[in-house]
This record gives C-alpha cells, structure tokens and sequence, in this order.
C-alpha cells in the first residue's frame, strides 16, 4: 500500500509541476514493483505533504478492509521516525499501525529501521546526499533489539537495484551521488524492530514537512 505519489517531491518544481511529476511516479512505481513481482498494489491517493492533515478514521478504517482482505502474518510498515524524519512517512506509520491493531491484531508488526553499523558507515556521505531530513536520525538502533536482519543475496540485490532505478526521478541523485556498488553494499541488507519494541523505546527525532 501507497499513500501519496511523492508529486511534490522535487527540487524543480518548474520542470516537475505536481501533475507531471505524479503522472511519471505512477508509471515509475509500476516498473518497480514489476521488477519485484509485485502484483498487488493500492494506492491511498493522498496529496504528498498531507497525510497528518487527512481525517485519521476513514484513512485507517480503509487500511484495516484491505488488511482483514489480506489476512497477513507480517506487517511492514515505517517505525514512528519515519526512517527519514518525513512527516507523512510518520503518520503512516500511525495509520499502519492503528490498522493493524484494528483488523489483524494477531499479525507480526515490524518497523523498519537503521543500525548503528549503517549509521557509521553513512556519516561520511551525508553531505554528499542527505535523505535523511530531521535531527536525531538516522536511527542508531543496537543489534540485539532487531528482530530481522535480512541480508539479501546477489541475485535479489540485483532485483533491488533495477526496482530503484525504476524509480529514476527519485533515485537517480542517489546513485550519482554514491555510484551504484556503494548503494548495492548499502542497501543489501534490510533491518527491522518489533513495534512494540521501538514504542517503548524513548526516542528524540524531528519532523520534515512538504513546503508546497
């Protein structure tokens, strides 16, 4: 599930007016979740900046239709952070998790999250590319409170990378800014917090708003 298209997303908003700009996210976000064999995807069709804005009911009553259709085991969603400080990502993660307890109560929730190793390893290149867009982050989360550690093979790292390029008008900085081995090495291994566990967690972190 997509919340926005991400249309004001962008530095030139001359070149990318937000019609545009959501038109070729629409078909980018296609590609990408081809290219992971995603075959069902909704989209919430929120305007990008404005989920916190948005009525939190309706938002989560439809979220927890699609989870009760669903029935899943497992949960994936943004940690209450956000991973990047951005302010819809942080109100998903509410909405995600609001939904969950709604509709699949029993199912596994993880957050996604940075470690300590990443954190350290990233440093050098934050003014090179900074994604990450509030004080406190990004998170340096200890090894032994993960829950997954899932460090990808060859072939699905490969699949990773041809899914981000896909997603060219926002990744395409990154890979220029880092080169892509450095992404590949990167972005190899994804790591993940039980809920319940980053919620007891006190944490300090600020949040990054859309200025559009």
């Amino acid at each position: 599930m997509t919340a926005t298209l991400g249309e004001h997303g962008t530095d030139d908003p001359y070149r990318w007016p937000p019609q545009r700009l959501a038109r070729v996210r629409t078909h980018e976000a296609r590609a990408s979740l081809a290219a992971l064999g995603v075959t069902e995807h909704h989209l919430l069709g929120i305007s990008d900046g404005t989920c916190a804005a948005q009525p939190t009911d309706p938002v989560v009553r439809r979220l927890a239709q699609i989870i009760h259709t669903v029935a899943p085991d497992t949960i994936l969603t943004f940690g209450p952070d956000g991973m990047s400080g951005h302010e819809d990502h942080q109100t998903v993660s509410r909405w995600a998790t609001a939904a969950r307890a709604a509709a699949a109560p029993d199912a596994r929730l993880l957050y996604a999250t940075t470690t300590e190793e990443f954190v350290d390893r990233w440093e050098p290149a934050r003014e090179v590319f900074n994604m990450f867009l509030a004080d406190g982050l990004p998170l340096r989360t200890p090894a032994h409170e993960l829950a997954v550690e899932l460090r990808l093979d060859a072939d699905t790292v490969d699949r990773k990378i041809v899914a981000l390029r896909a997603q060219a008008s926002q990744t395409t900085g990154l890979f220029e800014a880092l080169g892509e081995e450095r992404v590949r090495e990167w972005w190899s291994t994804e790591t993940f917090v039980e809920a319940h566990t980053a919620r007891a967690r006190a944490q300090a972190w600020g949040t990054w708003r859309v200025a559009a």
